[in-house]
C-alpha cells in the first residue's frame, strides 16, 4: 500500500507532501490545477517514460519519492532475490530526473537498474486511464488481460522453453534443407579453404621464429666476423689477449705476497677475473654459426614461407591463431553440410517431438485461458449491467494462431451495444463513456487476482453521467476492499463515496504558480462537493445538496 507520496520540482509542483491512507481516495480540482502530474509522477515511480522537460524550470533535477508499507511476499522474494533487504515489509522508492533527461532509481537506498524498477512497480501499482482505454482498442494486448487474470506464469515458462527448443531445431533442419546447388558451391568453398590453408601446415608462433632466423641470417656475415674478433681479443688470441694479460698480471702481483700486505688477495681477484673472460669468450663463440652451408638458401626458404603465410593472412585472419581458427569454423560448417541422412532424420524426429510437445503444452495453455475467458465475460457482463449497460454484451474470442512465445491462442475483445446486433470488435462499437465503463468492468475484474496492492484510475468518469458515476464510485468502493483505490476525477459522485479526500490546487508564490494537495476535513470536503457541483458562487443551499449526497452515497455504497 501507497502511505507517503513526494514530489520536488515537478512541473509547476516545487513540494508536495502526501500522506496516503487504505480504502478508496478521490483527488478532485479544477482543471489545470495540476492532477495529471500527480500521474505522471507515479508513471514516473513505474519506470514509463516521460519527458525530461517534466523538470521544473530553473531546477536541475526532480525527485519522485514514494513509502510502501505492507507489501505482498512476492514483492519481498522479487527484492531479495535482487539482493535488496526489505525490513518490516516496508520499501522506500525513489526516482530522480535530472534536466539531461538523466535518471537515477534507488530501492532503500540502493541504486537499481530501470528494468528492476519496473518489474518491481509494476507489482506495486497499477494505473488506468483514458490511455487505458484506449489500449482495450488494440487486440495485440488482449491476451496479456486475459493472461493477468489466469496467471499462466509457470505454464508459460515451460511451453517458452520446448518452443524455443523447437524452433532453434526447425531452423538448422531449414539451413539443411537449402538450395542444393548452393550448398554444393558453398561446400566446395569450404573444401578450397581448408584444402589451402592445411597445405602449409601452420604451427602457432611460427611466423615469429622464422622473421627471427631470417634476421640473424642476414647478419650472419657480420655476426661470425665479431664473434670471431671477440673471442680472440679475450682468450683465443695466440699471443696476446686479455686473458692472457690478466694471468701475466696476476702472477707478478703473486710474487709480490711476501713483500706487499694484500697481494695475494688482489692475485686472486685477477685470477677470478682470467675465468670470468674466458668464460665469456667462450659464450661470444657461441654466437657464431660456421655450420651452415649455405646461408643464402636457407633465407629463401624461410622468406618463401613467410609469403606464403602472408598470403594466408590477406585471405583469412590477421594471424595464425586467426587462420587456424577460421579453419575451424569453416571445417564445423563442412561438417553441418556433409551431415548424414542418419543424422538428418535424427534431427527430425526430436524436431517432429519437440513440435508435438510444443502442441500439447499450447493446448494446457489454451484451456487455462478458456476457462478464464468464461469467468471474465461472465463477471464484466455483471459489472457492465451495474454500470447502466445492462443489455450490452461482453465477449472474448479465443481463436488458434500460429505457435509463437505466448502459445497458440489470440484473443480478441469482442461487443454488442445494444440487442439483436452481432458482436463485433470493440474499435467498431464502443463509445468513450462506453470504453471508460469496460476498462473499469475488465480492470476491477482482473485487479481481483492481479494483486497490485495500489490502484490508481485516471478520469475514467470522462462521458459518463452522474447517474452512472454514481455506480463507478460503488464498483471503486467495492474495489478498494482488496486494494488500495486512488481516484483523479472530476466527478461529484464519484468524490462522494471516497474514504478520503484530497484537493489538488493551483496557488502563486513569489510570482510563480505552484501545485499544492491537501486531505480534506469534512467541511472542505461538503465545499469541493460543492464547487464540482457548479457553483462559482457556493449557497448554502448547494453546501446542503453536497453534505447530503456525502450522506446520502456513503451509505448506499457500505450496504
Amino acid at each position: 500500500m501507497l502511505t507517503s507520496l513526494q514530489i520536488e520540482n515537478i512541473a509547476v509542483i516545487r513540494q508536495v507532501n502526501v500522506d496516503f491512507h487504505s480504502g478508496f481516495s478521490a483527488l478532485t480540482g479544477e482543471t489545470g490545477a495540476g492532477k495529471s502530474l500527480l500521474i505522471d509522477s507515479l508513471n514516473l515511480l513505474l519506470g514509463n517514460r516521460v519527458s525530461r522537460e517534466l523538470v521544473r524550470t530553473g531546477e536541475s533535477r526532480a525527485i519522485v519519492s514514494a513509502v510502501f508499507e505492507s507489501i505482498s511476499e512476492p514483492v519481498i522474494t522479487e527484492l531479495s532475490e535482487m539482493g535488496i533487504s526489505c525490513e518490516d515489509g516496508v520499501l522506500l522508492l525513489q526516482k530522480t530526473l535530472f534536466a539531461d533527461g538523466k535518471s537515477q532509481t534507488r530501492m532503500n537506498g540502493q541504486i537499481v537498474t530501470q528494468a528492476m524498477q519496473k518489474k518491481v512497480a509494476g507489482m506495486l501499482v497499477s494505473i488506468h486511464g483514458q490511455s487505458d482505454s484506449q489500449k482495450l482498442l488494440q487486440k495485440s494486448g488482449h491476451l496479456s488481460l486475459v493472461d493477468s487474470y489466469c496467471k499462466p506464469d509457470a505454464e508459460l515458462k515451460t511451453y517458452r522453453g520446448v518452443y524455443h527448443a523447437y524452433r532453434e531445431l526447425e531452423s538448422k533442419l531449414a539451413a539443411l534443407s537449402a538450395d542444393t546447388a548452393e550448398t554444393l558451391r558453398r561446400k566446395e568453398m569450404l573444401l578450397y579453404q581448408i584444402a589451402d590453408i592445411d597445405a602449409l601446415k601452420l604451427r602457432e608462433g611460427e611466423e615469429e621464429a622464422a622473421e627471427k632466423e631470417r634476421d640473424r641470417l642476414l647478419n650472419l656475415e657480420k655476426l661470425n666476423q665479431n664473434a670471431d674478433l671477440a673471442y680472440r681479443a679475450l682468450s683465443g688470441g695466440e699471443k696476446i689477449n686479455a686473458a692472457a694479460l690478466v694471468r701475466r698480471a696476476g702472477s707478478a702481483i703473486s710474487a709480490l705476497s711476501g713483500i706487499v700486505d694484500g697481494a695475494g688477495e688482489l692475485a686472486d681477484r685477477l685470477s677470478r677475473v682470467e675465468s670470468e673472460l674466458t668464460d665469456i669468450s667462450e659464450t661470444v663463440l657461441s654466437f657464431a654459426d660456421n655450420d651452415i652451408e649455405d646461408p643464402t638458401a636457407r633465407i629463401d626458404r624461410l622468406e618463401s614461407r613467410l609469403e606464403a603465410i602472408a598470403k594466408l593472412k590477406r585471405k583469412y585472419g590477421s594471424s595464425i591463431a586467426e587462420i587456424l581458427a577460421f579453419r575451424s569454423r569453416a571445417a564445423e560448417e563442412l561438417e553441418l553440410i556433409d551431415c548424414s541422412d542418419d543424422r538428418r532424420e535424427e534431427l527430425e524426429i526430436e524436431c517432429n517431438r519437440l513440435r508435438k510437445e510444443t502442441e500439447k503444452l499450447a493446448g494446457i495453455l489454451h484451456e487455462k485461458r478458456k476457462n478464464a475467458v468464461r469467468a471474465i465475460t461472465e463477471q464484466v457482463t455483471e459489472t457492465l449491467a451495474f454500470l447502466d449497460m445492462p443489455k450490452v454484451r461482453f465477449d472474448i474470442a479465443l481463436s488458434p494462431c500460429e505457435p509463437n512465445e505466448n502459445g497458440t491462442d489470440e484473443a480478441e475483445f469482442l461487443i454488442a451495444s445494444n440487442p439483436g446486433e452481432p458482436l463485433l470488435p470493440m474499435t467498431k462499437i464502443a463509445s468513450g463513456g462506453e470504453l471508460s465503463r469496460i476498462m473499469l468492468s475488465i480492470r476491477s475484474v482482473i485487479n481481483d487476482r492481479d494483486g497490485a496492492g495500489t490502484v490508481v484510475f485516471d478520469e475514467i468518469d470522462t462521458g459518463i453521467s452522474g447517474k452512472t458515476s454514481r455506480k463507478i464510485g460503488i464498483k471503486l468502493l467495492q474495489t478498494a476492499k482488496n486494494a488500495q483505490v486512488l481516484c483523479v476525477t472530476h466527478s461529484a459522485q464519484i468524490a462522494s463515496l471516497a474514504d478520503t479526500h484530497y484537493q489538488v490546487s493551483k496557488t502563486e508564490r513569489e510570482g510563480r504558480s505552484e501545485t499544492k494537495v491537501r486531505k480534506l476535513t469534512a467541511d472542505e470536503r461538503v465545499e469541493e462537493i460543492a464547487r464540482i457541483l457548479g457553483g462559482i458562487h457556493i449557497t448554502d443551499a448547494q453546501r446542503e445538496a453536497a453534505r447530503e449526497m456525502i450522506e446520502e452515497y456513503r451509505k448506499e455504497g457500505t450496504r
